[in-house]
């Protein structure tokens, strides 16, 4: 047992002297965690947020890509996920639920805290140091379950992978490059934990590295720092650079960049803004979280208000250049494996869109390997013929089952 493990729980039965017993669990229980643990010595609030840095490290050590504290729902452990299973470390100790609220609170800086209370969520970023190498950076996102504090923290990959490892069509590799490319809309699709970050900063990075230009990257929170190469590299984190994507996105029109990447398309207001943005030449990165390219044009289009359905579809067809959906699945010898979709955007597709014929769109991408183009059933096959993936858990991914079964059934 780790022992500030015993270190922390004397400090944190220090801190349940002063919240009272007959208590509703609510925010504002929370608040008077929040100014109890305030009201630590800085040596104290050290103890607490080190025990956290260690799960960090063991989370570190066990290559896991995230942690899981606090709530109702972790039974008072520690849970890591490692090759894609979540699973707790009973080896940690155990905490009770408001033993957990005292710890992940003492996390928090008061304007944190502020957020978190208001908005009942809070995303941030964090830095572990490193113990002899480099730092390393997590996303976090704080939140309540049944009225506790629970924490989910994702490691962000030390290194950026090249994006001529992930196998793109020399055409797709063209459109992704602001040298080849200068304008257009890219999206990275996937349900969460599938690799749309990694992926994004694959595409950054290979642009920091191949084209003088300026990159402004607007995310909440900013999960990686990459250092200016070739490029000037600007961060922008939602909430302390900018109060949102919409107004950062507004504000680097008058920055002078060539590439604007926007962390996330979660609202109608950002996508009208990013839509937006790509209109005026500029060439644009961003995520959605869903799991196929005509799906991903479908949401945009559904997610605004009804008389502008019709503005956002043409703009859409007008802008978008690529979408590229992925999902991470197990592979036979127990790791990961990324299964990508890839939509590059042609005449024949531009119409289906404006057409709203997008139940065309697959057809069209089946047919167009020659320029990269190909559909997620296609890229499971592939996978299954190099036995890399089985064929039950390529069935259990494909978007189009019966189509991925004929597709093998009758090679084509």
């Amino acid at each position: 047992m780790n022992p500030r493990y015993h270190e922390a729980k004397a400090i944190i039965e220090s801190v349940k002297r002063f919240i009272p017993e007959e208590t509703i669990f609510d925010i504002e229980y929370c608040k008077n965690i929040y100014m109890a643990v305030k009201n630590l010595d800085k040596e104290k609030l050290m103890v607490l947020r080190d025990l956290v840095k260690d799960f960090l490290y063991v989370m570190e050590e066990k290559e896991a890509s995230d942690i899981d504290l606090g709530g109702f729902g972790t039974k008072g452990l520690v849970w890591f996920r490692v090759q894609g299973n979540k699973a707790p470390e009973e080896t940690l100790g155990n905490f009770t639920m408001q033993e957990f609220d005292i710890l992940l609170l003492s996390l928090l800086e008061d304007k944190q805290a502020e957020l978190f209370f208001i908005n009942r969520n809070f995303d941030f970023s964090f830095i572990l140091p490193g113990r002899e190498g480099e730092s390393r950076r997590l996303r976090a996102s704080m939140y309540l379950d049944m009225g506790h504090v629970a924490l989910n923290m994702r490691m962000i990959d030390a290194t950026i992978r090249a994006l001529h490892s992930y196998g793109f069509h020399p055409y797709i590799m063209k459109k992704l490059s602001l040298e080849h490319t200068k304008s257009g809309l890219t999206l990275v699709t996937g349900i969460t934990g599938s690799g749309k970050s990694t992926t994004l900063d694959a595409i950054i990075d290979f642009n920091n590295k191949q084209i003088e230009s300026h990159i402004t990257i607007i995310a909440d929170p900013i999960e990686r720092v990459h250092h200016s190469h070739t490029s000037l590299v600007r961060h922008r984190e939602v909430g302390s650079d900018v109060l949102s994507f919409k107004a950062g996105a507004i504000q680097a029109l008058r920055q002078d960049p060539d590439i604007i990447m926007i962390g996330e398309m979660r609202d109608p207001e950002t996508i009208m803004v990013t839509l937006e943005l790509t209109d005026t030449g500029h060439k644009v990165y961003s995520t959605l979280h869903t799991s196929s390219a005509v799906e991903t044009i479908d949401r945009i289009i559904g997610e605004v208000p009804k008389e502008s359905q019709v503005q956002v579809k043409n703009r859409l067809a007008d802008v978008l250049d690529v979408i590229i959906s992925q999902k991470l699945v197990p592979a036979v010898n127990g790791k990961l494996v990324l299964a990508k979709e890839v939509l590059a955007m042609n005449t024949a597709i531009r119409a289906a869109i404006k057409n709203n014929n997008l139940h065309e769109i697959y057809g069209i991408m089946r047919q167009e390997g020659k320029s990269g183009m190909m559909t997620l059933e296609q890229d499971l096959k592939r996978l299954f013929r190099a036995n890399i993936i089985s064929f039950d858990t390529a069935m259990a991914n494909a978007n189009e089952k019966k189509t991925f079964n004929d597709m093998v059934k009758y090679s084509f």
